[in-house]
């Protein structure tokens, strides 16, 4: 026993363990998960519960809508999604499917290969180029509408598919090349340098190497893009006023006027035009999150 200025020594009691022998685990980080996790829940409730409500809805007649919004339908009238498809739906979704296909096609090809010369090839003037991407990321759309007017009339392709090709390419291009940049930025330049020892071009080391190694930044692209040209209502107002070849967007909003409060219907109409995007997204979530994390992230 040692003595410190006439008193015995204290020595610091030992922490308390449990039987298996390891220390007990701490408050605080499980009630961080708890509230982490429960946080996420109600996030999901708030997303998805929306979703169910309109689906239900389309099952419904006007009357329990009204009567009961929040409860379930009685009697499900299925052949409400047969009317709505009837009534339009079918040519709107068709127009959306071709509209954003080709969108989502030209905006992640260009994209990737802007972003591809602006990391991997020695052009002159490539620092004004970038600074001519981010500038046009600052551009309106809305405030363009005027000019695009006359300048699609002049092109001849007012009124036509080619009018909101154009302009969802154009608007997208220069965010999505920002994007694929960031991310090629990343990606290690070894393995383009072995295929150019192989004898591999441009051309095929940027197909068979490039394209490979940036699959979750272009999938993330081209979910983005599917989502801004699927839901875009502007354009498709303002420059498509042919009746056949409306987008959803545009095409709903003109079914419910014409179906006269016919709520049943319109809702079975916006749960058809919100399932691809949802199936979609879906499909691509692993790729979608990961390159867009990447491409953000640096």
């Amino acid at each position: 026993m040692t003595l410190t200025l006439g008193r015995t020594a204290r020595t610091a009691p030992e922490p308390a363990s449990s039987p298996t022998g390891r220390a007990p685990a701490r408050f605080g980080p499980v009630a961080v998960r708890v509230l982490a996790y429960g946080a996420l829940a109600a996030l999901a409730v708030a997303v998805i519960y929306p979703l169910c409500w309109m689906a239900l809805a389309g099952l419904k007649t006007n009357g329990e809508i009204f009567a009961d919004p929040w409860g379930l339908p009685t009697d499900p009238h299925w052949s409400t999604y047969a009317d709505a498809w009837q009534q339009g739906v079918l040519g709107y979704l068709l127009n959306s499917v071709l509209v954003t296909s080709a969108s989502v096609l030209a905006v992640v090809l260009i994209s990737a290969w802007a972003a591809y010369g602006l990391t991997r090839l020695d052009i002159p003037c490539s620092q004004p180029a970038l600074l001519l991407v981010l500038g046009a990321m600052m551009l309106s759309p809305t405030v363009a509408l005027v000019p695009l007017s006359q300048l699609l009339q002049a092109l001849g392709i007012y009124d036509t598919y080619w009018a909101l090709i154009v302009l969802y390419t154009a608007f997208k291009v220069p965010f999505t090349t920002f994007l694929i940049r960031a991310y090629l930025l990343g990606q290690p330049v070894e393995v383009e340098e072995a295929a150019y020892i192989d004898g591999a071009s441009r051309w095929q080391t940027f197909w068979r190497v490039v394209v490979p190694m940036a699959r979750p930044i272009l999938a993330s692209a081209a979910v983005l893009q599917a989502l801004f040209a699927w839901n875009e209502y502007a354009f498709a107002l303002v420059f498509i006023t042919d009746d056949r070849l409306k987008t959803l967007p545009v095409g709903l909003a003109d079914m419910a006027g014409r179906l006269n409060s016919n709520w049943p219907i319109l809702f079975a109409g916006l749960t058809i035009a919100a399932l691809p995007m949802i199936v979609i997204f879906l499909i691509g979530q692993r790729h979608f999150v990961r390159g867009l994390a990447a491409g953000i992230g640096k």
